[in-house]
């Protein structure tokens, strides 16, 4: 709750810059606090950022400690309100006639207030940092030099709230089913649906903010050399890491992924064609298997979060660690929706694999496809998630394979008979959204890859490429 409150803020004030949201009401995060910066299981992932608890002077040697300069200012008033209206139903002939009915809003508003800024005479900190060295014997150090895929960054800005502030989250969640149905097997109980039955379940959720939290924050990274000399990373371009001593090279090692530079078809292309082996592993599982999976992954796209926590519970599974559902931080309905795909998973001898330090082909798919999901904007996530019917995930693939190809596709393609009027201004939208122009000229779909820096538009194809993968017919 709170960390899509700072992921939505940060989206909306500085997307694709320097600030990083803070995650967690927990994070210390003040001036010089010391923040780790991982590097993460895909190289075009976002760097994972882990607060520590302690600041630069805590692990610098000498009794000096460096005391900066800081300046603070106003910076905006921010209240934001999102949400979402889910409907949908099913209606099913079995002995029976059954008929189903959902319906789900949800709304989540950040009152944040007035916000300053505190920041960090960069300057200053850069001639206190000369001729100073960090103890490399310190447990921090030691630890975060080990693992290689990490490095330090320290924080000098942050985003804080002025005044006492609030959000709010707001779930509604119904249901009706008509008609009867009945089940009875050996060893189950007997399980009975009543004509006009119902379900319905509210939240309302205030969390009260404190003044002076802070809600973002911006890094200068640290170049480390063997000795404990360190440079302060001061062009956004230039990223940090540890000196590496070996017997065949020396030099410092980079932890930062791939740069993000405007995609271009040919780019994408490659991209798309080094990832297909995960897109048909995920076509050949058992057509019910697909057909849940898709089901609960849809589910878990109604909730940034829900995507986030997934990509967590995958990501730690990825690294042979079992899966920790009782670190999830989302509603109890989408734990049950996670919990929905690790049973599918575990059905097809993945989470086993997992769980014996083996990283599965079909874990590493799904992990691939919720991934690009969690790097989208929280627009493009909501619209995509509006197009998970298997007609219109077939289109959206057709679509994708010409954004990587020639860029153009005839109306008249088997296909793209479900892109109706209301479809297709949904996807548009969801292209728009991902930085790839779609118009339509005369008999024609053409596409174009706005020159813009990032790499939205591959987390779309990924995304699209995947859950199109899961209507397959084999």
């Amino acid at each position: 709750m709170f960390a899509t409150a700072t992921r939505n803020f940060v989206e909306e004030v500085d997307q694709g810059g320097l600030l990083i949201p803070v995650s967690s009401l927990n994070d210390t995060i003040a001036l010089l606090t010391v923040v780790v910066k991982r590097k993460r299981f895909w190289l075009w992932q976002k760097p994972k950022y882990l607060p520590t608890d302690f600041d630069l002077n805590d692990i610098l040697t000498g009794d000096t400690p460096i005391k900066p300069v800081v300046t603070e200012t106003d910076f905006i008033k921010y209240n934001g309100t999102y949400g979402d209206n889910i409907q949908g139903t099913l209606d099913a002939n079995l002995v029976l006639t059954v008929s189903l009915e959902g319906k789900d809003s949800s709304k989540l508003q950040s009152s944040f207030g007035s916000l300053k800024k505190e920041e960090v005479d960069v300057q200053k900190l850069l001639r206190d940092s000369k001729d100073r060295f960090l103890d490399m014997s310190h447990s921090l150090v030691q630890q975060t030099k080990e693992k290689h895929r990490q490095v330090f960054g320290i924080v000098k800005e942050r985003i804080v709230t002025a005044q006492p502030c609030s959000v709010i989250e707001e779930v509604q969640q119904g249901g009706q089913c008509g008609g009867g149905l009945s089940f009875c097997g050996s060893k189950s109980p007997k399980i009975s649906l009543k004509e006009n039955g119902s379900l319905s379940k509210d939240s309302n959720v205030t969390m009260e903010i404190p003044i002076h939290t802070s809600i973002a924050y911006g890094l200068i990274e640290l170049e480390i050399k063997h000795d404990g000399r360190y440079e302060l990373c001061l062009m956004s371009d230039t990223t940090g890491g540890f000196e590496v001593d070996g017997p065949a090279w020396k030099g410092l090692l980079d932890v930062f992924g791939a740069p993000a530079y405007p995609f271009e078809n040919s780019r994408l292309r490659e991209e798309l064609e080094q990832l297909s082996d995960h897109f048909q592993l995920l076509s050949a599982l058992p057509v019910t298997t697909r057909s849940s999976l898709l089901q609960q992954i849809t589910k878990v796209m109604e909730d940034r979060g829900a995507v986030s926590s997934l990509q967590n519970v995958l990501d730690q599974m990825c690294l042979d660690k079992p899966p920790a559902l009782g670190d999830v931080t989302t509603t109890d309905s989408q734990k049950q929706n996670i919990q929905a795909i690790l049973d599918l998973l575990e059905q097809s001898g993945q989470v086993e694999s997992a769980q014996a330090g083996q990283s599965t082909p079909v874990l590493t798919a799904l992990h691939l496809i919720i991934s690009a999901m969690d790097e989208m904007t929280n627009d493009c996530l909501s619209v995509l998630g509006m197009c998970c019917s298997l007609t219109v995930l077939q289109a959206l693939e057709l679509l994708v394979q010409c954004v990587s190809g020639k860029g153009e596709l005839p109306l008249s393609s088997a296909g793209l008979a479900a892109l109706t009027e209301d479809v297709y201004q949904k996807t548009e939208h969801l292209f728009a959204s991902s930085n790839v122009c779609l118009k339509r000229d005369r008999d024609t779909v053409k596409t174009e890859i706005n020159h813009q820096p990032g790499n939205l538009p591959l987390f779309l194809c990924i995304a699209v490429r995947g859950l199109a993968s899961l209507t397959h017919c084999v």
